[in-house]
């Protein structure tokens, strides 16, 4: 079985390393490590594909120390352990850990003394955020260093050295300008995608060139980093909510095209739900409604058809007046509810006992209804609702809020019963 070419080119040296230069250029923290002989346990963090696993293996080749790689899902804690009893007898091991953000609590319970006893040098490399995926135990015993997505040119640069590396194609194929702009276009920063393109592309040519309408052909679609649990699908459902309270409906429509891309209706239906409710709600009630039924609308018809009821929705969403008015209402009271348990007024409970008629709540007069004190009298005066007055329906909610203020409300039912 032949290597993938991902593999086969996979660098030696920092040097190698394209982009990257705020970790490896002059002065950076993996030169200066490089430089200096030294290194320390760190968690590389970033996007698929763009060079996490390859980096730390360069900086293992750099600095001349001996490294074992390690992946958190598919290893087992006896594998640990002999890499343990290896690095006893091995100083310096570095232990390079795929996918570290998937590390069990066995494992992890294993690993720390090691690291915390300098026994072992742990460089992880995980696509999640560390801050939220990563254990805090294994996070701060390590540095957190950000790898970044590489550009199209770096993507162009490495497809050419593919073709003319005697690891690669050794200048057996050649593409042209317009095929290389499309798969840094569909590689999205993500070179192992770039390579697979091109050994794909490589067995499906013919003429020796790989030319546009054969990387269509086998690159139909956009490289995306969306899988539902990793940072870019929750990156983009917060850009959408983002776009949308900002007003800005052309970055609402294309963060909700990816969304559909990804086929992840459960995302859309609960984040626009949402979004409704939280950032338009009072300012637009209807268009609240009128999102819930265009979910219903989508997922009754399913993608594609779906996506249309559903840019309905984030234009009317993106261009309605916003109030967060309701939403900032319910969190204030919220919190004051979880902060201390005051004892409902005995005329509002369900069944109050031994209380006389004439201190009774009046079903049959309305007219009193609005003269009741409902808060329990340490909060009386406790205001949560604050209206916004950006549209004319919570403007016409507000002058009603306004005019009943004005009333007092009283707790002496029997006095008020009497008028």
């Amino acid at each position: 079985m032949k290597e993938p070419l991902a593999f086969k080119l996979r660098p030696d040296t920092l040097d190698e390393v394209l982009g990257q230069q705020h970790l490896t250029g002059k002065n950076m923290i993996l030169r200066r490590c490089v430089e200096q002989q030294r290194l320390f346990s760190m968690i590389f963090y970033g996007p698929p594909g763009c060079g996490k696993t390859t980096l730390a293996i360069a900086l293992a080749h750099e600095l001349n120390v001996p490294y074992r790689l390690f992946n958190a899902v598919t290893s087992n804690k006896k594998d640990l352990t002999d890499l343990f009893e290896e690095a006893r007898s091995l100083p310096g091991l570095v232990i390079i850990i795929d996918e570290i953000h998937r590390l069990n609590k066995d494992k992890q319970d294993l690993l720390l003394p090691h690291i915390e006893s300098g026994l072992i040098t742990v460089i992880g490399a995980t696509t999640s955020n560390p801050y939220f995926a990563i254990n805090p135990a294994i996070r701060s015993r390590c540095h957190l260093l950000e790898v970044k997505p590489l550009n199209d040119d770096d993507i162009k640069t490495a497809i050419r050295n593919a073709l003319a590396s005697p690891k690669g194609y050794n200048n057996t194929l050649s593409i042209d300008e317009d095929a290389l702009n499309i798969i840094a276009n569909h590689s999205n920063g993500d070179l192992r995608y770039a390579y697979n393109i091109i050994e794909i592309c490589a067995v499906g040519c013919t003429s020796g060139v790989i030319n546009k309408e054969l990387v269509i052909q086998y690159s139909p679609l956009v490289n995306m980093n969306m899988d539902h649990s990793d940072d870019g699908h929750y990156d983009a459902v917060s850009a959408l909510q983002k776009s949308i309270r900002g007003s800005d409906v052309n970055a609402a429509l294309y963060y909700l095209a990816r969304l559909i891309m990804a086929n992840d209706m459960d995302s859309i239906e609960r984040r626009l739900t949402v979004i409704a409710y939280e950032d338009i709600g009072l300012a637009n009630p209807a268009a609240c409604a009128r999102t819930v039924t265009a979910i219903e609308a989508a997922k009754k018809v399913g993608f594609p058809e779906g996506m249309i009821p559903l840019g309905d929705a984030v234009i009317e969403l993106a261009l309605s007046p916003k109030s967060k008015s309701g939403n900032n209402a319910i969190h204030a009271a919220y919190d004051l509810a979880s902060s201390k348990a005051y004892d409902i007024p005995v005329y509002l409970r369900l069944t109050p006992v031994g209380l006389d008629d004439a201190d009774k709540y009046d079903y049959a007069d309305p007219s009193k209804w609005h003269r009741i004190q409902y808060l329990p009298d340490e909060i009386r005066d406790v205001e949560f609702y604050k209206p916004n007055t950006n549209s004319s329906y919570e403007k016409a909610l507000a002058e009603n809020y306004e005019t009943l203020k004005q009333y007092y409300r009283t707790n002496k039912l029997r006095t008020l019963n009497k008028k």
